[in-house]
């Protein structure tokens, strides 16, 4: 069987305080993207359990992969066969995408339905919590609200149709651990979820990323690449999660023109 687990954009990011487990409370909306890995699993006629990647390369040792600790996680309380597996990376890493979790995710999915475990949507997201926090939100997949660790998650009133997404990715990993680390809790004057329900031209200066200000200090490439959004005429533009991706929200679809060269782009159809 094969799945697409698809990427997600934050509408808004704010860490709002400092966990006793060492994780930060947050505040955000997510919204699910049309870019897409590919994912296969069958059965292993021999036995033995086997994973391997095509696409972009992933710089992480397999067993660390999502989609490998999706089996195992549910193979401790199910009879799950040996299986093979093929990851096709598309989604770029290290962008705030959310592309690992959502391969995660869709693991959980497809062997839940694959050899009918019998799970709800709700258990789902119990496993996909244990997975990583962003895991959750690719069960439902559809535009949430999410807080605590970002794993708890409920239903968001935002729709997106009718614009035209634009992603852009430099050449830059963002290490979200060392993002966190720049930042200062705060409760903000907006969250995400109400801001939301504004429309998207009044967006700007209210749905504020918090990692925003230290990531574009370090990396400059990418704060350069939010204001060419705003000059290509971007409703709202902003980072994804602790980035390296910006993106921009448009009424038409935009010409990436010379301001992107040299960088991963990526222009969705309208949402």
């Amino acid at each position: 069987m094969v799945i697409f687990p698809n990427c997600k954009i934050n509408l808004g990011l704010n860490i709002i305080s400092k966990r006793p487990d060492g994780f930060h409370n947050i505040e955000t909306v997510f919204y699910p993207v049309a870019l897409h890995d590919a994912l296969e699993v069958i059965a292993a006629g021999d036995g033995v359990f086997e994973f391997n990647t095509s696409g972009l390369a992933i710089p992480v040792d397999p067993a660390k992969n999502l989609c490998v600790k999706a089996y195992q996680l549910l193979k401790k309380d199910f009879r799950l066969p040996a299986v093979k597996m093929h990851l096709h990376k598309v989604i770029p890493m290290g962008a705030g995408l959310g592309g690992g979790s959502s391969d995660g995710a869709f693991a959980l999915r497809l062997l839940n339905d694959m050899f009918r475990v019998g799970l709800n949507n709700a258990q789902l997201t119990e496993y996909a919590r244990i997975l990583g926090s962003d895991c959750s939100f690719f069960i439902e997949n559809q535009p949430c609200h999410a807080f605590e660790k970002g794993d708890k998650v409920e239903p968001a009133e935002v729709d997106l149709s009718g614009l035209t997404l634009a992603v852009i990715v430099p050449g830059v990993h963002v290490s979200t651990p060392e993002a966190y680390s720049a930042i200062t809790p705060a409760i903000p004057d907006h969250l995400p979820a109400k801001v939301v329900n504004l429309p998207v031209e009044r967006w700007k200066n209210r749905l504020v990323n918090d990692f925003e200000k230290t990531v574009f200090q370090r990396y400059p490439v990418i704060g350069e690449i939010k204001q060419n959004l705003y000059k290509t005429g971007a409703l709202y533009a902003s980072m994804s999660g602790s980035g390296s991706a910006v993106y921009g929200l448009f009424e038409e679809a935009p010409r990436l023109n010379d301001l992107f060269a040299g960088h991963f782009q990526w222009l969705s159809h309208r949402l």
